[in-house]
């Protein structure tokens, strides 16, 4: 002996515990127009006159009452997930990547990005996508400021620039500023015949 269990098509429930769901309104029209039988069981006096009404009506508007102060808290929350979401977006935009080239011995040199905590890029990944792309060695450390900077050997701050943009533009972030430093050609070499 089955007994077959129907469920609320707009809050999935029991129709005995939409009440619950905060969409109460909803699920008595669907429930009248799917399953009549069960709604007359469920709600006998919403048909009837003033007069009759009992207190199961009474109750259904203590939930009606309840579900409209759950529509309005949820219309609040997804405004304030709004306003959040353009902080964080206007945040990204005024924030800059600095990709900056420095001398290490000789001829050599180092490229270090910072800046990309803000949107959100996994560096390590990242770090692993250079050292493979440019064939060079490319690991993520601290800089003075104690933030996160990924940092490539090798003489490669145009094609990083040109990668970066191309990410941030898989992104949707076309307007980011990238700031390029050349510490390496600032440095001076010492004149000739000037004691050390």
């Amino acid at each position: 002996m089955l007994k077959e269990v129907v469920y609320c098509g707009v809050c999935s429930y029991p129709p005995e515990y939409c009440e619950f769901s905060g969409k109460l309104k909803r699920c008595k029209v669907w429930l009248q127009e799917a399953h009549p039988d069960l709604y007359q069981q469920l709600y006998p006096g919403e048909n009837a006159e003033v007069e009759g009404l009992s207190g199961k009506l009474a109750e259904s508007s203590i939930g009606e009452k309840r579900e409209e102060k759950l529509e309005k808290d949820l219309l609040k929350m997804q405004a304030k997930q709004e306003n959040r979401e353009q902080r964080e977006l206007a945040k990204k935009l005024s924030s800059k990547i600095i990709i900056k080239r420095e001398a290490r011995t000789k001829r050599k040199s180092i490229v270090a990005i910072a800046g990309l905590e803000v949107f959100e890029i996994d560096m390590k990944k990242l770090a692993k996508t250079f050292a493979s792309k440019f064939a060079t060695g490319c690991s993520v450390s601290k800089n003075a400021e104690k933030k996160e900077e990924i940092v490539i050997q090798g003489d490669v701050m145009e094609e990083v620039e040109s990668y970066l943009h191309a990410i941030l533009a898989e992104k949707g972030l076309k307007n980011v500023k990238v700031e390029v430093v050349d510490a390496a050609a600032k440095k001076k070499k010492k004149p000739e015949g000037t004691p050390a």
